[in-house]
């Protein structure tokens, strides 16, 4: 029987060394998680368990994030299923990243290894060996948790019984690599960065950090959504329309940019928001494998794409690839919304819908299931 955190309470495991896809080791990894719901196995080796991969600067408490969907009698029911969501490996909050400490004094810093992808998923399947869990019913996300789950479905078949792949594409594009690079850049370029050192500096690289959310969260929304909410009105009691230009004479977008950079400098780790996107950057489904359509045709557990139609970072023609080329489709369904990549967290109503019709699928006690399904708002 696994050995599982109390639930709803973060807890931290201990899963040992990971050698990392491109040579690396990272001594002594700590992996942080949340469990919902009581652990199932069936005398097949079958079980209850759903695991649930967060996005870029998201953490394990997915009942948080996604609390319309993640509960009892939720589209993820947690009296149904075991659900476990992870902290990734390299993030900062409570998985090691480079915020945390070395094993040989001080912070990892500029010490921790570039990861990607396929290491954030090797550090979990080693995390779930190491508490006793051998297979899961399903593993889903979006962004990039849809590109952990579908690491998942290629690099371990036999753990994984089905998957939902949400918002996101095969590999990493060249547009998407030089907007994630720019952000990367503008954290870099701040003078307190101190080439990832300066945890111990009394400093913290917050306007890099801020800069690279402003950049990040346009690509987040739907322009028609930012354009409605703002157009070019001023910030209240401000004028950016004087004679000469001053920082604190906005336009209301970007106060409202400000704001959600605000947001995050203060919930997360300007070295964990490199290296994640540096692993977004890196993803590539096709590396190693023959080539994008290869392996994805060789991907044999069932497979639901969902994307957004409005969705500037990863478009739904990447979603529609997929769905082309997987090997086992599951099903596929369009998210309507103008809010854009965004959409997968903030739709819930269409993600409930989304997420039972895949739980329906992958269940045979569940009935009428639908194979394609477009909704609208």
């Amino acid at each position: 029987m696994p050995q599982l955190a109390p639930e709803g309470q973060l807890t931290t495991q201990q899963i040992g060394d990971i050698r990392t896809e491109a040579g690396a080791v990272i001594p002594d990894v700590t992996i942080a998680y949340h469990r919902w719901g009581e652990y199932e196995e069936t005398s097949d080796g079958s079980t209850n368990v759903v695991l649930i991969e967060h996005a870029l600067t998201g953490d394990s408490n997915a009942a948080d994030w996604w609390c319309d969907l993640v509960g009892p009698g939720k589209a993820i029911d947690t009296d149904l299923y075991c659900v476990i969501c992870t902290n990734v490996i390299g993030g900062c909050n409570g998985s090691t990243g480079p915020s945390s400490q070395h094993p040989d004094g001080g912070f990892w810093g500029s010490r921790f290894p570039a990861t990607d992808i396929r290491d954030q998923v090797k550090a979990e399947k080693q995390f779930l060996d190491t508490i006793g869990i051998t297979r899961v019913k399903a593993v889903l996300g979006g962004s990039m948790g849809g590109a952990r789950t579908l690491e998942w479905a290629a690099m371990f078949p036999e753990v994984v019984d089905a998957a939902a792949v949400l918002a996101v594409s095969a590999r990493a594009s060249a547009w998407q690599i030089g907007i994630q690079s720019a952000q990367i850049m503008a954290i870099e370029n701040d003078h307190h960065w101190h080439e990832g050192n300066y945890y111990e500096s009394g400093c913290n690289p917050s306007k890099g950090l801020g800069a690279a959310r402003r950049i990040a969260h346009l690509t987040y929304r739907g322009e028609l959504e930012i354009d409605e909410r703002f157009g070019t009105q001023a910030q209240k009691g401000e004028d950016p329309l004087g004679p000469y230009r001053s920082p604190d004479q906005r336009f209301a977008v970007e106060s409202y940019l400000d704001h959600q950079a605000d947001k995050l400098v203060k919930r997360f780790d300007a070295g964990s928001y490199v290296t994640l996107t540096d692993a977004l950057n890196r993803h590539d489904i096709g590396r190693g494998r023959g080539g994008l359509n290869k392996a994805l045709e060789s991907i044999t557990i069932p497979v639901m794409v969902a994307g957004v139609d409005t969705d500037i970072l990863y478009p739904y023609h990447q979603q529609e690839h997929l769905s082309r080329n997987l090997g086992n489709l599951l099903a596929m369904a369009k998210i309507v919304s103008p809010v854009g990549h965004d959409a997968f967290l903030t739709e819930s109503r269409q993600m409930d819908r989304i997420l039972r019709n895949f739980f329906s699928l992958i269940s045979p006690e569940q009935e009428n299931p639908s194979t394609y399904i477009e909704f609208f708002i």
